[in-house]
């Protein structure tokens, strides 16, 4: 395995340049990520030179609109998927909004859905809504005292009844990698579809999608290095199934069935940018030569090994403290270097403290509150520390990190 060029890497990124940022290492980016230059440069570009409504044969027009293309194109072949069955939205939370609404519309009342208390609330509550609808929903458990998902806890709820199964590929507290392919796989012979919440997983590598299996795979390109867009997979045989949500001229462009709101041009067209940092740094480190799923993939496993180095001696010197309760494993092999703590004190003071060292982290619930009160955690009153951080983090960030932690805890 070749070693991630940590300098190339951070120099892609204008955020470590920036003179109001040093002396600050970043530990929040499961909230969030810094952007890369490359989609701040075709953000700027489409922005002054092409901020017109695209697909008009004009050339300001024309390319906008192959902008576009481009960036469908590109991000669906490095996610293992045909360029149409990716689509764009405001965000995650309202792309799982309209997928409910379609599956509100195509399910008879009776039939039921799995959904899990380890996710983040964009992919538990809109489905958990359809109860009003006479949908049966039932709850695929996390242990209480690991927050594990157990897959065999998944085949006990499976039925006849059940048409989709939602879970996280990671939670964005929990922060243990899920098996996807074993649990979609538990799903597709039962007869349900699967759609796995990809938020939290995403920034720490593009899953093939295609090879993983599921029929929906959602994440957010604001924690991947790009623009404020949700992007959504959905697979050909049930975006073909599942009613049109778009004006009734687009139900035959499987990319627009699921994005009601008319689309951000420019925020479209930068995720192009996202395909060209992930084609810079396999190149960089002399990835494939070819094939975008394949430079995809070489760059995760290099992103993958970085933070994984890097994760270990976190865990290592925060598993073991009286005061703190390590969510999720030990093993970094196992996790997204996504580490949520809970203390014996209110999480967001903490961070506060954390603050004056230097460390940029965040103390609350981050939106997973169902997953926190299962392993006895308060929410409101205590919340969690949450450290999170990906491949462009140094090491001396992270040693960094562990002084301040041992000055603050």
């Amino acid at each position: 395995m070749t070693t991630l060029d940590i300098d190339f890497v951070r120099a892609q990124f204008p955020a470590f340049s920036e003179s109001v940022l040093q002396g600050q290492a970043f530990f929040e980016n499961a909230g969030g990520s810094y952007t890369c230059q490359q989609v701040i440069n075709r953000l700027t570009r489409y922005y002054t030179q092409r901020k017109v409504q695209p697909y008009a044969p004009y050339d300001a027009s024309r390319l906008a609109g192959e902008e576009m293309d481009e960036a469908r194109t590109r991000m669906a072949a490095i996610l293992g998927v045909e360029t149409d069955e990716l689509s764009f939205g405001p965000s995650t939370t309202q792309n799982t909004y309209v997928l409910a609404q379609a599956f509100r519309q195509w399910m008879k009342p009776g039939e039921a859905i799995i959904v899990t208390n380890q996710d983040h609330e964009a992919n538990s509550g809109p489905w958990r809504r359809l109860a009003d609808e006479g949908i049966e929903v039932r709850e695929w458990a996390i242990d209480p005292e690991t927050g594990h998902l157990n897959p065999s806890d998944l085949e006990t709820l499976l039925d006849e009844k059940v048409r989709l199964v939602c879970f996280p590929h990671c939670s964005n507290v929990v922060g243990e990698i899920n098996p996807v392919t074993e649990i979609t796989a538990i799903a597709h012979a039962a007869g349900a579809f699967v759609c796995v919440d990809g938020v939290s997983y995403a920034p720490h590598g593009f899953a093939n999608v295609g090879k993983l299996g599921p029929d929906i795979y959602l994440f957010s390109a604001y924690k991947t290095y790009g623009p404020h867009q949700g992007c959504m997979v959905i697979r050909r045989a049930l975006g073909e199934l599942l009613p049109n949500q778009a004006h009734y001229f687009n139900a035959d462009v499987l990319y627009k069935r699921f994005t009601p709101a008319g689309p951000d041009h420019a925020q479209i067209a930068a995720c192009a940018g996202m395909a060209d940092y992930i084609e810079d740094l396999s190149g960089h480190h002399g990835g494939p030569s070819e094939g975008l799923a394949e430079k995809g993939a070489f760059a995760h496993d290099l992103m993958r090994a970085h933070e994984v180095a890097l994760l270990q001696p976190l865990l290592d010197a925060v598993k073991d403290r009286n005061s703190v309760r390590l969510i999720g494993p030990a093993d970094a092999e196992q996790r997204a270097p996504t580490v949520a703590l809970g203390l014996n004190r209110p999480a967001e003071p903490v961070a506060a403290e954390l603050a004056k060292h230097g460390i940029m982290a965040g103390g609350g619930d981050f939106y997973a509150v169902r997953a926190l009160q299962a392993m006895g955690i308060d929410p409101e009153k205590q919340g969690v520390l949450r450290l999170s951080f990906t491949h462009y983090t140094a090491q001396d960030e992270v040693n960094k990190l562990i002084e301040a932690l041992d000055h603050v805890l």
